[in-house]
């Protein structure tokens, strides 16, 4: 990866834990990053089924497959640029909360879909 380190995407309740990223996710938040020539800051990527539980995270979330991260953001300019950068690496599963935006490339979930929590 050439914008982000694996411990980005560690679970607070276990080191080294980013090691259980999906590749392919891995690889289209790089390209997203690339893209939206801004930094991206992940609160949330990989979680262990109790941090995720401690966030109040759904059963079967993403993150617990290693196929989510959520991406700081507190403005509409940086909202717009990331879900942009999103939407052209291919990615096509996003959630867009006041503080951050979900992203997603979960293959047992419906496709095409933008939520707001």
């Amino acid at each position: 990866m050439k914008y982000f380190k694996l411990s980005e995407f560690d679970s607070p309740d276990f080191p080294n834990s980013g090691i259980n990223m999906d590749k392919k996710f891995l690889l289209k938040i790089d390209t997203a990053r690339e893209i939206a020539g801004v930094p991206f800051k992940i609160t949330s990527g990989y979680r262990t089924k109790e941090q995720n539980e401690k966030v109040g995270g759904v059963i079967g979330s993403s993150h617990t497959k290693g196929h989510a991260a959520d991406v700081h953001c507190n403005n509409s300019v940086s909202r717009f640029t990331i879900v942009n950068s999103l939407l052209k690496a291919g990615f096509n599963r996003i959630g867009i909360a006041d503080t951050f935006i979900h992203v997603d490339d979960d293959p047992d979930k419906v496709t095409n879909v933008i939520w707001t929590y």
